[in-house]
């Protein structure tokens, strides 16, 4: 596998980790790990994250042929 094709497919990734964030944060889905309520700022951190790793991802795989 080249480079090109290993960071397409890693933005694609990073792009619906991203979205999985998204959808937590507009529907208001509660996760519970345990006794422990995951708080939605980590939706929100996790969202920022993981959309600039998209784009940095989509960036580094050059201009397209």
């Amino acid at each position: 596998m080249n480079r090109r094709i290993y960071c397409v497919v890693s933005g694609i990734v990073f792009t619906f980790v991203a979205l999985a964030h998204l959808a937590r944060l507009v529907y208001g889905w509660p996760i519970q790990i345990e006794d422990m309520m995951i708080p939605m700022w980590v939706s929100w951190a996790g969202m920022i994250i993981t959309a600039m790793l998209a784009l940095w991802a989509f960036k580094s795989s050059g201009p397209a042929a």
